[in-house]
């Protein structure tokens, strides 16, 4: 299935890993590059420049293929944050791809343009996508209300968000949530995406570093077994339900609920601990619901092939 996405990405196959917290590290990007995919690392991984560009080194020890790095960044500047050592980093480092989140990109799509990188915008509206797309950057990427991780305020799913998007951008879109398969990438062009982009399905690999016991949950779990949380602190994520999330759930619905309440379940902190251990019901797990139709934990090389292969066999049989 040929896209003009993989010639501006110089990737061999329209498919982007997802930079989900924690788990977007240079082995597993470095496995999705290696078998046509966009492999992505994650920033916030990091704390400092020297780090990342640690990481970055990595990764191009694992592979010579195109991969991208993830800078997520806070609405507003905060105090502290590396968004700029990151984003010097990677000019450094003549990163091929970089994907900006969580705020509008305009002031660092010079500087990555003029260090020959391409630009790719996170977005979860229609409104965000096409102020990217007046920034300059390249590509856009959207997520509807179906993906795991933060699905943005509007509950807007998929087969409506990403046409929408396509109509009113004039470049390439990049499209997610509910895919885990040929059959999601052949929907998603459909609806005039270039490429797509997995989450939930690289999190049930043999290369992601997760715990075992979360990929065996993952495999219990249906299409019902996911909850969307923190509304309330209006930072919506979309989580498998577990005790912490069921936990978070009942604090939303007190008279006043705040961060202050919620926070200490839905850290980042204790989720990595609940990673590393293999406690499934300590913190929250961002996931997907297509986590309901994922049976098998494969590896990425066969995730890839399986589905290009399903892709083509459903454009064939509807001709």
């Amino acid at each position: 299935m040929y896209s003009p996405l993989c010639d501006l990405l110089n990737i061999q196959y329209p498919i982007m890993q997802g930079a989900f917290q924690w788990l977007a590290t240079p082995d597993l990007a470095a496995a999705v590059s290696n078998a046509g995919g966009l492999g992505t690392i994650s920033a916030s991984l990091y704390k400092t420049k020297d780090e990342l560009l640690d990481a970055i080194a990595r990764t191009k020890a694992l592979t010579d293929k195109t991969f991208c790095v993830n800078i997520s960044m806070f609405p507003e500047v905060v105090e502290g944050e590396a968004t700029w050592d990151f984003i010097h980093a990677c000019c450094e480092a003549k990163v091929p791809v970089v994907e900006l989140s969580g705020r509008e990109p305009k002031e660092f799509v010079p500087v990555l343009h003029e260090a020959g990188i391409k630009v790719i915008h996170k977005s979860t509206a229609v409104r965000f996508a096409k102020k990217a797309a007046a920034a300059g950057v390249d590509v856009v990427s959207v997520v509807g209300f179906e993906c795991g991780g933060a699905p943005g305020n509007d509950d807007v799913t998929s087969m409506v968000l990403i046409p929408a998007v396509v109509d009113e951008v004039d470049i390439p879109v990049i499209g997610g949530g509910g895919v885990c398969d040929g059959r999601g990438l052949a929907a998603m062009r459909a609806l005039g995406a270039q490429g797509v982009v997995l989450g939930t399905r690289f999190m049930a690999t043999q290369e992601c570093g997760i715990h075992p016991n979360f990929k065996e949950k993952m495999l219990e779990s249906n299409e019902l077994s996911t909850i969307v949380v923190q509304r309330s602190i209006h930072f919506p994520h979309r989580n498998l339900k577990n005790e912490t999330t069921l936990q978070v759930a009942e604090l939303e619905k007190e008279e006043n609920p705040t961060i202050e309440k919620i926070f200490p379940y839905v850290s980042g902190k204790r989720q990595k601990a609940c990673y590393d251990s293999g406690d499934t019901e300590g913190g929250v797990f961002p996931c997907g619901e297509v986590v309901g139709r994922i049976h098998d934990i494969p590896t990425v090389q066969e995730v890839i092939a399986r589905v290009m292969a399903e892709a083509d066999a459903v454009l064939s049989a509807l001709k």
